[in-house]
């Protein structure tokens, strides 16, 4: 009996994910032919980049998930302005804060150097941000592939789509809902936040004066608080570097969940997944914080939806030869 219950819950899960492929018109063996060793290739780029940017790992999947939010999965984010763009670099969320975009030049040149006009900006951010998780101790998963890339940007969707670390839960939660996502893919797909760094103006209203009140946020540590304070002091420019995780900043982990546990996460956004009063997201939190192994299959799971988010695919979009400008212009 209990066999048979697997059988079917895997059959369930196997035939959903096929759904999912089948409904984005996406697939993992999309370049089976056409260019098989674009995975390698793409981890090769982002393995050496670690050798030499612990932090590069994370802006790569950052990069990923801030391009998916507007728009969808189509390498809009690494457009520059030209006459007829208002790049998404300058939106509020990513200025003086996304970055990268050198080894995504890197990747680019040696997918175009192996199979040319062949792998889209927009796949290879996917693979990146699996390349990424992947060689810093997380899981791997199929990257489903065969999206196109875009012939624009959507600056003004950046201002608004992308969740910001300074909002409150419910309003994080309806843009996720906003593009499909739920409240599983939430806590999962933040819990990338186990690598990386913030800069100081991404929480120093939470050091001093938080809402308004003249003190700080009472949801943090009183000795993390002081950390902080020491990294950011309340004048200071705001551009220092804190780590995302305290305890294991380079590595891909579940200890991120235990941090907010301990009242030590590090954005508003990430700590009010567990201090919010009642919130569905506390069990969740409490969840991945005891098994990573939830965590790493939730996590892929949401890394794989996420990618679904309104691809171009078939004769939309293009393919472009340079990741930074639309073909031609």
């Amino acid at each position: 009996m209990c066999s048979s219950i697997a059988s079917f819950v895997v059959a369930t899960i196997f035939v959903t994910l096929l759904l999912r492929e089948s409904n984005a018109q996406l697939s993992a063996t999309f370049y089976a032919s056409s260019c098989p060793n674009a995975s390698s290739i793409v981890r090769n780029v982002v393995q050496n980049a670690l050798q030499s940017d612990s932090r590069i790992g994370a802006s790569l999947i950052r990069l990923h998930f801030h391009d998916c939010f507007v728009n969808g999965c189509d390498a809009s984010i690494l457009l520059d302005n030209s006459a007829n763009i208002q790049s998404e670099k300058d939106a509020a969320p990513n200025t003086n804060s996304i970055r990268g975009f050198d080894v995504v030049d890197n990747i680019k040149t040696a997918l175009e150097n192996s199979c040319a006009g062949v792998v889209s900006c927009a796949d290879l951010l996917a693979l990146a941000a699996e390349s990424s998780v992947n060689l810093s101790g997380g899981p791997s998963w199929s990257v489903l592939l065969g999206r196109r890339d875009s012939l624009t940007a959507n600056q003004g969707g950046a201002n608004t789509s992308i969740p910001s670390p300074f909002e409150g839960l419910t309003n994080i939660t309806s843009k996720f809902s906003a593009v499909g996502l739920d409240t599983n893919d939430l806590v999962a797909l933040s819990g990338a936040h186990t690598f990386g760094r913030a800069q100081c103006r991404s929480f120093s209203n939470r050091l001093y004066n938080f809402s308004g009140t003249g003190n700080p946020d009472p949801t943090l540590s009183s000795s993390y608080l002081t950390t902080l304070q020491q990294t950011c002091p309340q004048n200071g420019s705001g551009t220092a570097l804190a780590n995302l995780d305290l305890t294991t900043p380079d590595n891909f982990d579940n200890s991120y969940f235990t941090n907010l546990q301990n009242n030590q996460g590090l954005l508003q956004s990430d700590q009010e997944l567990f201090s919010t009063s009642g919130a569905a997201t506390v069990s969740i939190v409490n969840n991945f914080s005891s098994n990573q192994t939830a965590f790493f299959e939730s996590f892929a799971q949401s890394m794989i939806n996420m990618g679904n988010i309104s691809p171009l695919t078939g004769s939309n979009g293009e393919i472009r030869s340079d990741c930074k400008k639309v073909n031609g212009s």
